[in-house]
Formats: C-alpha cells, sequence, structure tokens
C-alpha cells in the first residue's frame, strides 16, 4: 500500500503526508489542521518539520521548526547555509521516499521551491496560508502558480485574489478563531494564571522568535517601568517559551524588573484572555489578541536593512493583523525607531484610560471573529481530499 499510487490515496486510511512549519505560530496551524486529517485518514502517517504540538498528534519531526525561525531577509542570509542544507536534506529525503501529498504550512520562502519540485514529479502540494501577496512582495504570484496545487486561506478575500491570477483556494477560515472562546473569560484565565482578580494587568508579547525578543523585549520591560512609575499598581505577565527563556530572562535582570513581571511558559492565550490591555510584537500574537478582544499597541523592530527592503516592498499602510483585516488603524502601531519606552508606555496607558474607544474596538474585533470562524480543520481536510482525488 505504501507504494499505491497518489490517485488511489483517497481513502487510504494511512496517507503518507509530508508536512513543513518553520515557526511556532505554524506549529500551531499545522498540529490543528493534522487532527482534521486524522479524523479522515485513521492511520495518517506525518512527518518533516515542525514542532511540539503537531509532535503531539503523532508527526514526526525530522527537525525543529525552531531552527528555520528567523525574521527578516537580512536574517535569512546570516543563517542560509544551515537553513539551505536542511531544505536540500529534506528534499533529498522525499525524492527518495515520495509523499501522498505535500503540505507547507507558512514559510513560503522555504516551502515553494520544495513544492515546486515535488509538483513537477507528480507529488500534490498545498499551503496552508496563502503568502501575503496582498501585503508585500506580489511578484511570488508565479512562484506560488508554479508551485502549488490548493492554496488553504486563512483569510476570506484571499481566494478571489488567487483566482484572478489562475491560482485554486479554499477559504477555511483562521483557526485561532475557533480556539479562542467568542467571550473569553478573563476571570478564569486569571485564576488558572495565579493573578490576582481586580488588578489592572498588562500583557507583554515581545514575540516568539530569538530575532523578535533580541529586538522588543528591552524596549517592552523599559516601557513597562515606565508605566509602572506613573501607576504602581500595575501587573505585567508575559508568556513565552523554553527556548527563549534564557533571553527573556537576562532581559528581566538588565532592565531591573525581573521581580515585576510574571513569566508564564507558553500559555500566552490564556494570558491575553487575563489581560486588561497588551504591548504586542507584530504577527500571530497581533490577531490571537484581537480574536481575544483586548485593545493592544503593535511594535515592530527588525535589523535595519532588512526593514529598508522589506518596507520598499510593503503594499499596505498597516503592518498589524487587526488594522489590516479590519482595513482601519484601530490599533496604534509603533515601527522601528518608533520603538520608544515613553512612546509605547503611554499607548498602552491610554487605552486604559479610554473605555468608550475600548468598548469600540471590542465590538469591530468581535465582528472579525465572527468572520474568521470557519472550522479549519474540516475545511481544509475537505479541501485537501479533492486536491488528492485531483
Amino acid at each position: 500500500m505504501a507504494n499505491a499510487p497518489i490517485s488511489s490515496t483517497l481513502n487510504m486510511p494511512d496517507l503518507r503526508v509530508s508536512m513543513v512549519a518553520a515557526e511556532r505560530s505554524g506549529d500551531m496551524l499545522a498540529a490543528l489542521l493534522l487532527q482534521g486529517m486524522h479524523k479522515t485518514w485513521p492511520l495518517l502517517r506525518a512527518s518533516g518539520i515542525g514542532g511540539p504540538l503537531m509532535n503531539a498528534t503523532g508527526f514526526v519531526s525530522n527537525w525543529s521548526c525552531d531552527e528555520l525561525s528567523v525574521r527578516g531577509l537580512v536574517e535569512a542570509l546570516w543563517r542560509y547555509r544551515h537553513i539551505h542544507g536542511i531544505r536540500q536534506a529534506l528534499i533529498q529525503n522525499l525524492l527518495d521516499a515520495p509523499p501522498h501529498l505535500y503540505v507547507g504550512v507558512d514559510a513560503s520562502d522555504f516551502n515553494l521551491p520544495v513544492e515546486r519540485l515535488l509538483r513537477q514529479k507528480g507529488v500534490p502540494t498545498v499551503q496552508l496560508v496563502c503568502p501575503s501577496i496582498w501585503a508585500w512582495r506580489p511578484e511570488r504570484v508565479q512562484k506560488i502558480r508554479d508551485s502549488v496545487d490548493h492554496v488553504l486561506c486563512i483569510y476570506p478575500f484571499e481566494p478571489e485574489l488567487l483566482a484572478q491570477h489562475g491560482i485554486a483556494g479554499t477559504f477555511v477560515g483562521h483557526p485561532v478563531a475557533d480556539v479562542i472562546a467568542l467571550e473569553p473569560d478573563r476571570s478564569q484565565a486569571r485564576l488558572a494564571l495565579g493573578l490576582p482578580s481586580e488588578a489592572t494587568i498588562v500583557a507583554l508579547l515581545p514575540g516568539s522568535r530569538p530575532s523578535e525578543v533580541k529586538g522588543l523585549a528591552i524596549p517592552f520591560l523599559q516601557a513597562a517601568q515606565q508605566m509602572l512609575k506613573q501607576r504602581p499598581g500595575l501587573q505585567f505577565v508575559l508568556p513565552t517559551h523554553e527556548l527563549l527563556r534564557p533571553m527573556i530572562e537576562a532581559a528581566l535582570v538588565q532592565t531591573g524588573m525581573l521581580a515585576h513581571v510574571h513569566l508564564v511558559m507558553g500559555r500566552s492565550h490564556e494570558v491575553q484572555a487575563a489581560c486588561d490591555v497588551a504591548l504586542v510584537a507584530s504577527g500571530t500574537a497581533t490577531l490571537e489578541t484581537a480574536l481575544h478582544k483586548r485593545p493592544m499597541v503593535i511594535a515592530y523592530k527588525m535589523q535595519w536593512l532588512s526593514w529598508q527592503i522589506a518596507n520598499r516592498q510593503r503594499l499596505l499602510p498597516w503592518i498589524g493583523l487587526p488594522n489590516i483585516l479590519c482595513n482601519d488603524g484601530l490599533v496604534p502601531e509603533f515601527l522601528q525607531e518608533q520603538v520608544q519606552p515613553k512612546a509605547l508606555a503611554d499607548a498602552v496607558l491610554r487605552w486604559l484610560d479610554d473605555p468608550v474607544s475600548v468598548a469600540k474596538i471590542q465590538r469591530r474585533f468581535a465582528d472579525l471573529h465572527l468572520q474568521l470562524r470557519r472550522d479549519m480543520p474540516t475545511l481544509a481536510t475537505h479541501a485537501i481530499q479533492k486536491v488528492i482525488a485531483a
């Protein structure tokens, strides 16, 4: 059965899938997809590059997604030899034992070349998360068309945009919208985290990648210092994971904030539910915070040359997902040299002083939540079935 032709795999319980996620947010998306696929293919065998959430579904990680986690073009160049080596080894493994299906999870710069090669060899290829051609680097359209049989889109406007370029896509909703409750329970989250029920709590989310934390941890903690001087009763909570813990703890010691910040391993969703306001690195965490209906301030800082290159290719006035998806500058954004502790602190405190604006943004975020909630694992699995059948 392992050598059965692709066309006969639709009803095979032991479908063999190669899947690659290149960072922790992709690990979460892929894990949810794997859960949905296991319902259709109970003996599904999946391997490739993943993280702890994927591994918990039975996925076999030949490499950790953390080995690929970089932000910015220059950072990618610095680690090019290592990442290229992993990709070449992955490709060789796939050519030696072709899977029935390849699923790239985000990380289009890594996944598209692999998908293109496999597609030429007759392996169906699916991309989970459409490359953001609507935000920057629109020249990737041709690469997508050459590399991918189908794109699983997490935003509603993407399939129509892809169709204009002859690329098949399905809106499957954003899985985070399925996971997060429409009305998150702040009291329960605080109880679970051991946080006081009546305190005013600020969440600090400086990113899930080393390059993000390197640029944002210190200014975020310095902003917390500024806030604490103005409002001594504030409490701060910062979720992270073991890979980043040494960097975070060093930043806490350097800023003198070790005794003032409640450090949590993982559990970022509980932190977002528990807080009154959040200071967040641009990325998936901003959408998660929005779906928790919490006001926020977004910051983004990367290596200077990477920013110059990326900023010239940017097509939209915002970088934060809440602003992009709502098509409105609802959330303050601080970019590059604007990432200053006092500016960040003042912006966070303004939310605490403006309940009318908080209520308004919560309504917008509730509408966004309903729009994105679509049972991604089921819809994505159905789309994959059609790709395999074709």
